[in-house]
């Protein structure tokens, strides 16, 4: 007999603020993709939207899907928030020992998180790395530039940190300092505390329903206002450990 542990293997967090039309399709992904997985028939799957402040009625959409999906879990928020608030919130309420952020888009494949899993037995921290991305001139450049200006002071040698496709062992989830804008540091604020990071190539598709909430403003000078906040912590960051090599 089969041994069903009440604990979510996977848990996966995706704030959302007005993306109505997305929210069906999504959901349906993510249950066909990782229902698929063999861990899904010992420990359920837990699907965490966080809404953030949503006016175009996915807030009802939302509940309506918790409703017929036992996946499905929902948490909103009295007004906007922002990303980073929204995923501090999905993380403080999920337990799977895998957490996926995951925006609510369908800029990126669900099934691509099939790719990223078998990484995680090596790495605390993967991230996707769009190889072919269907974005504007104007994202294309700021992104590139913002990557230039980052690499430059953090150091984290990751191509694609704005990817919103990413895997965390719980670990490290743990250890992350959130404050707002922090969600576009994760890779250097996990190397910071000496976990290990990598990258996997993931698809992009265009964007069709609904609009994007960043512009060059909060894309590109917002983060590299936020590069002076990383870079003080990483020479700030307390490294020691005990005899016999435990790490705190």
């Amino acid at each position: 007999m089969t041994t069903v542990s009440p604990r979510p293997w996977v848990s996966v967090v995706i704030p959302i603020k007005d993306e109505l039309e997305n929210l069906t399709p999504l959901t349906e992904q993510l249950v066909k993709v990782l229902s698929s997985h063999e861990a899904s028939r010992t420990a359920p799957v837990d699907i965490l939207y966080v809404d953030d402040g949503s006016t175009d009625g996915s807030s009802s959409l939302l509940d309506r899907l918790a409703e017929e999906h036992r996946e499905v879990r929902v948490l909103h928020f009295d007004r906007n928030y922002g990303k980073t608030s929204a995923l501090d919130a999905g993380f403080r309420h999920t337990s799977g020992e895998l957490v996926v952020e995951l925006d609510g888009d369908l800029q990126n494949d669900p099934a691509d998180i099939l790719n990223m899993i078998p990484m995680a037995a090596q790495y605390v921290l993967v991230c996707g790395w769009r190889q072919n991305r269907h974005d504007n001139l104007l994202r294309k450049f700021s992104s590139r530039l913002a990557f230039l200006v980052r690499n430059v002071v953090t150091r984290d040698g990751v191509h694609d940190t704005g990817c919103p496709l990413k895997l965390f062992r719980r670990a490290v989830m743990e250890r992350l300092p959130l404050f707002e804008g922090m969600h576009r540091f994760f890779p250097a604020l996990a190397m910071m505390h000496g976990f290990t990071v990598t990258e996997v190539p993931v698809r992009h598709y265009p964007r069709v329903h609904g609009r994007s909430k960043y512009g060059v403003w909060n894309r590109l000078f917002a983060s590299l206002y936020d590069l002076v906040a990383v870079r003080w912590m990483q020479s700030r960051v307390l490294r020691y450990r005990f005899k016999g090599g435990e790490r705190q």
